[in-house]
């Protein structure tokens, strides 16, 4: 049942993103195809975990604030459609377990490094979390920049046009060769957010 309501909604935003906003794909190739692993995306709109899963048929998981769970039909949609409930300001141990397993399991996995929504054109200082989660799943860790999800109005207008974009995965024979420290973790979020840069000024300048 769940799994029907899952590809229930992901109808439904895909059609949303390719009929309503134009969207376009590039990299998908860029992706592994049958192994679990995780993207580290830059964050701008509500919109934008349930746009980027839309970009490929698989299942993926995603975070979102604990809190959100507290009301009973949200919270039973958020795990409908795997959602990990998060509670933010302390590292949460059972969701970062609950992360590695769904990758392990083989699936992909939505990460935002930057924490919380940027209100501006700049990116935020990424969070270590996702070098501690990456480490434990001993995973290819791929970046990416999504444009215009902040400007869907104008998407619908045909004045601007939505872009997932996904970069090359990371090395994972240098991530498997870093310790489990948090020089590293901040080693790690800086540098996939330096990645997500990269595709930004190569495409958008």
């Amino acid at each position: 049942m769940m799994f029907f309501l899952y590809y229930i909604t992901w109808i439904l935003y895909k059609f949303t993103s390719v009929l309503l906003f134009r969207i376009k794909i590039i990299g998908r190739e860029n992706l592994p195809k049958d192994e679990g692993f995780i993207m580290a995306s830059n964050h701008k709109a509500y919109y934008d975990p349930p746009l980027v899963g839309s970009c490929f048929f698989r299942q993926i998981y995603y975070f979102a604030k604990s809190t959100l769970f507290n009301n009973i039909i949200l919270g039973t949609y958020l795990r409908i459609v795997n959602t990990i409930p998060v509670k933010r300001g302390t590292i949460d141990r059972t969701a970062m377990e609950m992360a590695v397993k769904a990758v392990h399991s083989g699936f992909p996995l939505l990460l935002f490094p930057e924490g919380t929504r940027s209100l501006t054109e700049d990116f935020l200082k990424p969070k270590p979390g996702i070098g501690m989660i990456v480490l434990q799943a001993k995973c290819d860790l791929v970046p990416v920049y999504i444009h215009n999800s902040n400007r869907l109005l104008d998407c619908f207008l045909w004045k601007r046009r939505l872009y997932v974009i996904f970069g090359n995965p990371l090395s994972k024979e240098w991530l498997n060769s870093l310790e489990m420290t948090k020089e590293n973790y901040i080693l790690i979020a800086g540098k996939v957010m330096d990645e997500i840069e990269k595709l930004k000024k190569s495409h958008f300048g």
